[in-house]
């Protein structure tokens, strides 16, 4: 069996994980309670024998933000905002919400790009090749503003805390140390497979593989409609490239040529991890514990406090895919 890489992501007040056959949310609610939801993965992308394919696995990457972790983000804002408002973040108006989310970004981050680079391609008399260059430049720097304006939320720096708690709760199980908050405290924020780093790797995988597609070498410059669907198309393909870099950078950082390769990614989880509190470390170690013992690793529980940290039961399950 080849060697698995336990991981997740932050939630509203709480943190996602991810092992080989069950998922674990643990939200903190307005009580001070750190709710858990558990469930099986079952998906295709999980279950199946060509989702371990090396270049085919990096779906599951995909699979793991589109659905997986937009579920375990709605289900969390419930359970985060269930004292504080009445209207619950899930149905229609969640999956509304999410759908209309992704069209934007798409648009932001796929279609402004390619139109732009189209536009100077033809004003700058660039060749096919350069307009491409120019549009993943363009696509690298809207998404390195994106996240500089949103870390400066308050609402999302929580979140960025919560991510950086996910990270230092992988760094101490890998490294081997007892899941408590002191001890995993003393790890750091950053890690090489974190989804900033692997959304980084896309983009500039993406100015590499994009480039030759601007050409039709029978019929010249491919429309402005063509370019789109291509990018679109591929967007798999640069996933799967993308997430074996991040699995061999993961087991070979030591080296010093990898530990340059990666040095960008673990840069930029500058901006979306945060030194996360105690409270924050308890999340994310209730999460992965309960998927440890899932795929038969049994770990010591670590005991929670009564009062403003006392566990309490999952009280719903997370909404199914739409």
């Amino acid at each position: 069996m080849s060697e698995f890489f336990y991981g997740g992501q932050a939630v509203m007040e709480g943190v996602m994980m991810r092992g080989r056959s069950h998922a674990a949310v643990a939200v903190r609610n307005p009580k001070g309670e750190i709710v858990i939801h558990e469930e099986p993965l079952t998906a295709a992308v999980y279950t199946k024998p060509w989702a371990k394919w090396p270049f085919v696995r990096g779906i599951g990457m995909l699979w793991d933000a589109l659905v997986l972790g937009t579920r375990s983000l709605l289900w969390s804002a419930d359970v985060a905002l269930s004292e504080e408002e009445d209207v619950q973040f899930t149905g229609p108006m969640a999956w509304t919400t999410v759908a209309i989310s992704l069209a934007i970004a798409i648009g932001v981050f796929f279609f402004i790009p390619a139109a732009i680079g189209k536009l100077l391609e033809g004003a700058l008399g660039l060749t096919p090749v350069a307009g491409a260059m120019l549009e993943g430049v363009m696509r690298l720097a809207l998404f390195l503003l994106y996240l500089v304006l949103i870390a400066r939320m308050p609402d999302i720096r929580r979140v960025f805390q919560y991510h950086g708690a996910e990270h230092k709760t992988i760094n101490a199980y890998e490294a081997g140390a007892p899941l408590t908050p002191p001890s995993v405290a003393r790890f750091s924020v950053q890690h090489p497979r974190c989804g900033t780093s692997f959304l980084l790797m896309v983009l500039l995988i993406s100015i590499v593989l994009f480039a030759p597609l601007h050409f039709n070498f029978i019929e010249g410059p491919l429309a402005y409609v063509a370019r789109l669907g291509s990018r679109l198309l591929l967007i798999p393909v640069v996933a799967g490239i993308s997430y074996e870099f991040l699995r061999f950078s993961a087991k070979h950082q030591a080296n010093s040529i990898v530990k340059v390769l990666i040095a960008p990614g673990l840069a930029l989880q500058r901006l979306t991890t945060r030194e996360p509190d105690e409270t924050m470390l308890e999340c994310a170690i209730a999460a992965l514990v309960p998927v440890l013992a899932a795929d038969g690793i049994e770990v010591e529980r670590p005991a929670v406090e009564r009062g403003d940290t006392r566990l309490a039961e999952s009280i719903e399950e997370m909404p199914a895919p739409a």
